[in-house]
């Protein structure tokens, strides 16, 4: 339920905030800069993850607990979280995550753009044998890939920060210190000390195997959708 309840108010407020980011830059005449799709890109992120965060930290802490359960659901958890430590408790590690977003959202719109008018010159003169909802999953596709790789490090600490000091089976392992945490240097230190470079790419398959798809299927459907609004907003005109 939290991963459900986290995509909608992400990816809503993460798109509205991508095209005010377009608009601004058509007014201040920079929006055929190349980096123009890497910035609106990274605000965009940046506000989604702000708007729906404690969603994204009650997800991460009921898939932290294990077996047996801490917690029986994601009102237990946000309760137990908020009477320990109140609205901060919601909202630790909210830092660190806008900057892991920040790039990854850069990454992922930037390139998704860059592919883009690759594909554009490279079908110079073929528009009528194009498939441009194939062609937009396919630069999704991309993308996702390379800004998941690209961040993975910094979400690997981003979840770090998210669960240290909660309580957890033991069966599962053992807690992440708050000490751990206390900066995002540290963690980082912490990591590499500990785990090596493999510690920052712990989940990479299965992370990449979810975000590649799903930046394909939204940034396809976006597409769509936003091309439908636009069509039918020329046509009352």
């Amino acid at each position: 339920m939290p991963g459900q309840l986290l995509a909608v108010p992400y990816t809503a407020v993460q798109f509205v905030a991508l095209q005010q980011m377009k608009l601004f830059a058509k007014r201040m005449g920079v929006a055929e800069h190349p980096l123009e799709p890497f910035l609106s890109g990274a605000i965009a992120g940046a506000a989604g993850t702000i708007a729906s965060y404690p969603f994204d930290l009650l997800r991460t802490t009921l898939a932290a607990q294990g077996e047996p359960k801490v917690y029986s659901g994601m009102c237990s958890a946000a309760t137990a979280i908020y009477k320990e430590r109140g609205v901060k408790g919601l909202y630790r590690g909210v830092g660190v995550t806008v900057f892991e977003i920040m790039p990854y959202a850069a990454l992922q719109f930037g390139l998704y753009d860059v592919f883009l008018r690759l594909m554009d010159t490279a079908s110079a003169g073929k528009e009528g044998d194009r498939n441009r909802a194939m062609e937009n999953f396919i630069c999704g596709l991309g993308a996702g890939t390379i800004a998941k790789l690209g961040t993975h490090p910094l979400d690997v600490a981003k979840k770090r920060f998210q669960v240290a000091g909660l309580e957890r089976s033991i069966s599962y392992g053992k807690r992440v210190p708050l000490t751990a945490t206390k900066s995002l240097i540290g963690c980082m230190k912490d990591i590499a000390k500990h785990e090596g470079l493999a510690g920052f790419y712990k989940g990479a398959f299965p992370s990449v195997l979810k975000a590649a798809p799903s930046a394909a299927i939204t940034l396809a459907c976006y597409e769509f959708i936003y091309g439908a609004l636009m069509h039918s907003e020329n046509k009352r005109k």
